[in-house]
């Protein structure tokens, strides 16, 4: 009988761990599952703001445009191709002087019965120039201006040295030309 006492009781006492350690192993379930379910939550959460974002992207209109059949329309300070007049040039040399790179080509002859210098060739290489400006702005006589010419691509790089002639020559604008769908450079304008 003693021993049948002591055996129950032991047989209680394994039972109480076992029970213990059943909670235990049974919170720590729960607590897998409650962890899995607020990932799920979370998840979920952001794969709907994802659907948010793309939907209310697919409101808008698109940003790019088909180039050679459509171009923007520059804006009113744009620096494109240098225009030059050849007859209002004095051959002073400010524009190479205040180019950060030396760029313009200035040939010219002084004429010693009238003391004055004469133009005889200018030239400027648009592979090199890095359109500042700086030849436009301190011009003294404003032979020289910026056009909204920006289609300047050859296949060969000697063909973007321009000498007065090809400086000369206006461009065409883009709003002129009939043949091109002109988008204006605005984001306050509202396209229908």
């Amino acid at each position: 009988m003693i021993f049948y006492i002591h055996s129950l009781s032991q047989t209680r006492e394994r039972n109480k761990i076992k029970l213990f350690i059943d909670i235990h192993d049974m919170f720590f379930m729960v607590t897998g599952f409650m962890n899995y379910g607020q990932q799920t939550v979370r998840a979920a959460r952001y794969i709907g703001q994802s659907f948010m974002i793309t939907l209310s992207h697919a409101n808008r209109l698109p940003v790019t445009i088909q180039y050679p059949y459509e171009k923007l329309i520059t804006s009113e300070r744009f620096r494109g191709r240098i225009h030059f007049e050849f007859d209002k040039c004095i051959a002073c040399e400010v524009c190479v002087r205040v180019c950060p790179i030396d760029l313009p080509v200035v040939d010219w002859k002084l004429e010693t019965n009238i003391r004055k210098k004469r133009l005889l060739n200018y030239s400027i290489d648009f592979g090199v120039c890095i359109f500042c400006g700086n030849c436009v702005e301190y011009c003294p006589t404003n032979c020289l201006s910026m056009t909204e010419e920006y289609e300047l691509s050859t296949y060969d790089r000697h063909e973007l040295n321009y000498n007065q002639i090809a400086l000369g020559r206006l461009p065409m604008s883009v709003i002129d030309d009939y043949t091109i769908r002109t988008i204006l450079n605005s984001p306050q304008l509202k396209f229908k």
